[in-house]
């Protein structure tokens, strides 16, 4: 089961599924379709990425106007902001920050003209991506991390970044 949480942004959702603890560990679903379904969120999800990052890396803002994304940390931590990067929306630049990680198991729901992007807490982190298009169907649009208009604020200055996002 899961428990699915509306955020401040239209569309994005915090998602927390159920674990299942012992003395042996923990086992958790990361996706059932029906169960996403059955709490509205009915995406058909068609490629997963995965991620491996260093502390101090940061990345995004990165989007596009077409593909809804299902996003979690599996590894390690990050504090994952999400924008608002619809230049037609009254609400273009509006952020929300999350902490993902492998101890909580957030997820994030997030629908097309949002930004996604990650700054790694910890040692290391796996960032994975569930896709409702394959990459490279449509344009992505990249906002630099820094951008004066949103104002965004991170945990500490990036130590570690491409040159795309910088």
């Amino acid at each position: 089961m899961i428990i699915v949480e509306k955020t401040l942004l239209d569309g994005v959702y915090l998602v927390k599924p159920s674990v299942h603890e012992d003395s042996r560990g923990n086992f958790y679903e990361t996706y059932n379709k029906k169960e996403y379904v059955n709490a509205g969120l009915c995406t058909d999800f068609v490629q997963d990425d995965i991620s491996k990052s260093y502390k101090g890396v940061l990345k995004g803002m990165h989007g596009d106007s077409g593909t809804f994304k299902l996003v979690q940390c599996v590894y390690g931590s990050v504090y994952a902001v999400i924008l608002n990067c619809d230049e037609n929306s009254v609400n273009f630049g509006k952020w929300q920050s999350f902490i993902l990680s492998d101890e909580n198991r957030y997820q994030l729901y997030i629908p097309p003209m949002y930004g996604n992007g990650y700054y790694v807490l910890s040692d290391v982190a796996v960032y994975s991506y569930k896709q409702s298009t394959y990459y490279g169907d449509y344009n992505q649009f990249t906002y630099k991390y820094n951008d004066s208009r949103f104002k965004i604020k991170w945990p500490a200055d990036a130590s570690i970044i491409s040159e795309r996002d910088s």
